[in-house]
């Protein structure tokens, strides 16, 4: 993660964060940097970017913000991680000038004011210190940048699990800027596990089926997983002949996550849990577990 340009009010501005790091926090290598830009001039600089030329800002349509049109994050799709593995996504944002585009910018922020350091608990910057663009006409490019979030370093608190702010940033041609660090959002999930036993097995027809099971999740605080408590989750079942499941009733885990109940056997078929997600946590289902009633 990096900042791609160094401006010497950014200095202060940086000191200022780490003053308004918790004491708890102070000295922890495991707490991530959580000091983002918040101006065009902080990431490209008070002069325009290699390829920029001020001489398209000669007519008065080129003396103007570019205009920002589009971000996206991970292709649209939730960003879930678990507590170890690191995962890199993709962020391109699309902007147009007259004079094109020839850099942007994108960051995922977590707080409620990126103007005041001590509002911020989560920030997950850019690798790259200029983005990849590519051009779809003579005024419009779509940049592509990539982010490498880390569970470990991150995500050192259950609480960033739910919706992040995104930032997006433009440079034209020009040396005109565009920054907006409300762009639009996106969600950070906690990756959730589900399992199911169905017995006995074989069964005999009209006897009794129990299907336990366990629903957890990622813990970002000790990187292990525990338990989703009082969670409705869908016990379904699809008969042996069939390519469709059907749910046949809804239970909640306990203050554990564990899941179990009882159904009567009837003919041979698969046995699943389905969870369909929170904001915090993503959906998961189960493979079918088969039972022979004989």
């Amino acid at each position: 993660m990096r900042i791609r340009a160094t401006v010497a009010a950014v200095s202060g501005a940086l000191a200022l964060s780490a003053l308004a790091v918790p004491a708890a926090l102070a000295g922890d290598h495991s707490v991530p940097n959580l000091n983002k830009p918040t101006s065009g001039a902080e990431v490209f600089g008070t002069a325009a970017a290699p390829g920029a030329s001020k001489a398209a800002a000669a007519t008065a349509a080129d003396a103007s913000e570019p205009v920002i049109s589009k971000v996206v994050v991970n292709g649209g799709k939730d960003i879930v991680l678990g507590t170890t593995a690191k995962k890199t996504i993709s962020v391109s944002v699309t902007a147009s000038h007259p004079s094109g585009v020839v850099d942007a910018y994108a960051d995922l922020w977590h707080g409620t004011n990126p103007n005041s350091p001590d509002t911020i608990d989560g920030a997950i910057l850019p690798n790259e210190e200029a983005a990849t663009c590519t051009k779809v006409n003579a005024t419009t490019s779509t940049c592509k940048l990539t982010f490498t979030i880390d569970p470990r370093y991150d995500l050192y608190k259950n609480a960033l699990a739910g919706t992040w702010h995104v930032s997006g940033a433009a440079l034209a041609g020009s040396g005109d800027m565009a920054w907006n660090d409300f762009f639009g959002t996106a969600r950070v999930q906690r990756l959730s596990k589900l399992t199911v036993n169905a017995a006995p097995e074989p069964v005999k027809k009209g006897g009794t089926i129990t299907v336990t099971g366990k629903l957890s999740r990622a813990n970002w605080e000790d990187h292990a997983y525990h338990g989703y408590a009082t969670q409705p989750v869908k016990l379904q079942f699809r008969k042996k002949t069939s390519s469709t499941y059907t749910t046949i009733k809804t239970i909640k885990s306990s203050s554990v996550g564990n899941l179990k109940t009882t159904v009567k056997a009837s003919v041979d078929g698969y046995w699943r849990y389905s969870f369909a997600g929170t904001s915090t946590t993503p959906a998961v289902t189960t493979a079918g577990d088969f039972v022979d009633v004989k």
